[in-house]
């Protein structure tokens, strides 16, 4: 057990490491390619981050031994979204406040929270399609992944086509782009070296998340936890690490919009890609474990909304939102560990 909790302990050190690399390479990378800062957040960082918790639910659902590892491929996909509108969120609340105490408002400008109310209106039409699809069995269910893919298509496409109509979010370190790691020295780094770092970077988060996710499956069987509670409850976390990780270092450096981005679009990628991949290769029923995540997500999710339609109709852009309402998000998840326990398998 203490090796497991050592190489847990590592694999998060080396995730966190790698996404100061990983944030710090992708602003670079916009600006390369010359899309806007919200397409940084929403596409390039959320598509990178994802990977691990896409390639955990392929692999579970293409190569699973047996139903029972399938079945976590599909919990993972449950989890994710789950993870990220609770935990994710929240961080932002709990890292500005310890941050920048004397700042009680997360800054968020009225035409970004538009911008996110817009990208949770669609998340929610989504996610409730995904969840609908898992309450019935039909033969062509397959067929519906395909759909699943093209949205997240329509919504690259989207945010890569849309152009910035606000500078700074407020944060007191602005955004400025620092020099890359790989070239420190240079004002301006040569384009081999932006996209070898976000690769490297990349490389690293993915073994370090996979790492993560062994120790926390053997602490779970330690624990004696079923699979589903580990792929609902801990694999998640794991996968969802670089999300919140980002996160964290995005606040701190005041850039609320990337960080906010990063998440919209990581719950984009989880509402469409994974659930695609579970239609595919399973049957792509919920079990009553998966329906009160899917639930609590919704709940989570609508309170998000809440917050920055709130935010969205203010003609002022003196205030944000309050760091402690976001911070509150992190109780739906405490909501879900508890009713969890009281469901049947």
């Amino acid at each position: 057990m203490l090796t497991s909790v050592f190489l847990l302990l590592l694999s998060a050190g080396l995730i966190y490491l790698s996404c100061e690399y990983f944030v710090n390479a992708v602003e670079w990378v916009g600006v390369r390619l010359g899309v806007s800062q919200n397409a940084v957040g929403t596409v390039l960082a959320a598509f990178g981050t994802a990977l691990p918790e896409s390639v955990v639910t392929f692999i579970a659902v293409a190569f699973g031994r047996d139903a029972q590892s399938r079945e976590i491929g599909v919990g993972a996909a449950l989890g994710g979204p789950l993870v990220l509108a609770t935990i994710a969120y929240a961080v932002i609340g709990i890292v500005h406040w310890l941050s920048f105490k004397k700042r009680p408002y997360v800054p968020v400008q009225r035409h970004t929270a538009v911008r996110l109310c817009h990208d949770q209106a669609w998340f929610m039409v989504i996610f409730t399609c995904k969840v609908g699809v898992g309450l019935v069995a039909f033969a062509w269910k397959p067929l519906l992944g395909i759909l699943f893919l093209a949205a997240y298509a329509i919504y690259v496409w989207r945010e890569m086509r849309r152009a910035d109509d606000d500078g700074d979010d407020g944060g007191p370190d602005g955004l400025a782009l620092e020099p890359l790691r790989f070239q420190p020295r240079a004002a301006s780094p040569a384009t081999r070296w932006v996209l070898l770092q976000t690769a490297v970077a990349l490389v690293v988060i993915f073994a370090s998340s996979q790492l993560f996710v062994h120790q926390l499956d053997s602490l779970g069987r330690l624990w004696q936890l079923s699979p589903q509670l580990v792929a609902l409850l801990l694999s998640p976390i794991a996968t969802e690490l670089p999300e919140i990780l980002n996160a964290v270092i995005w606040v701190r450096q005041g850039k609320y919009k990337l960080a906010l981005g990063n998440i919209s679009g990581a719950m984009m990628i989880q509402a469409t890609i994974p659930s695609a991949l579970g239609m595919f290769f399973t049957p792509w029923i919920l079990r009553p474990a998966l329906i009160w995540a899917a639930a609590v997500t919704m709940l989570s999710i609508a309170a998000v909304y809440l917050l920055f339609g709130r935010r969205a109709v203010r003609a002022s852009d003196a205030e944000g939102i309050p760091a402690t309402a976001i911070a509150a998000l992190s109780l739906f998840y405490l909501l879900f560990v508890a009713g969890l326990f009281w469901l049947p398998a």
